[in-house]
């Protein structure tokens, strides 16, 4: 039913690809345009709207390195830097 499209990103001009599985996600959410801009431009564009988070040092709880996170933390939770929560959440799966 679908079928990958080239497409050509409004910012910055490079062709990228509307995938078969994006097209099936648009249908599904009743998305009638096409994309406009590729990834990069598209998350550049995300983070620019959301302005600039205030960030936290923490300490690892796994590997006791340095960390930087988006939320304050708490005494009673444990903070990952983001290799170890990555590790974490592939254990949990």
């Amino acid at each position: 039913m679908y079928t990958e499209k080239a497409l050509n990103c409004k910012e910055c001009g490079s062709e990228f690809m509307f995938t078969v599985g994006e097209q099936e996600f648009y249908a599904e959410r009743g998305f009638v345009n096409e994309p406009q801009r590729c990834k990069n431009c598209r998350d550049q564009r995300k983070s620019s709207a959301r302005g600039d988070r205030e960030m936290f040092t923490a300490t690892c709880a796994e590997c006791g390195s340095p960390a930087k996170v988006p939320f304050r933390p708490r005494e009673d939770r444990p903070v990952y830097c983001s290799d170890c929560f990555a590790k974490q959440k592939e254990e949990q799966e």
